[in-house]
């Protein structure tokens, strides 16, 4: 679960709290259904999923880039990618604190 804050309008506010008293339900509900409703109305709409799919090219391309940059830093194979992200040992660390 996510936390949504938003700013509305007091007149606005108002109708939405009378509203949702008059169905009963807490302005959460309210609040989470008007959400649901959003998402579907943009859903139906002709374009949306080319829209979509354009967002999600546009992702890949970015990912395809940073993922170009780190094997660039550390090699080519996923696995030498891998190995250079691992921490480093611990005995580094007590070599410090002798003494």
């Amino acid at each position: 679960m996510k936390t949504l804050g938003i700013k509305v309008p007091d007149a606005l506010h108002a109708q939405f709290t009378l509203v949702a008293q008059l169905d009963g339900i807490s302005l959460n509900d309210a609040a989470l259904r008007a959400v649901e409703l959003y998402v579907s109305t943009k859903r139906q709409e002709p374009d949306f999923a080319q829209r979509a799919a354009a967002a999600l090219e546009e992702i890949e391309k970015e990912a395809a880039a940073r993922r170009g940059a780190i094997e660039g830093l550390f090699g080519t194979n996923p696995e030498q990618v891998a190995e250079a992200a691992k921490p480093a040992t611990s005995r580094s660390r007590k070599a410090g604190t002798e003494g």
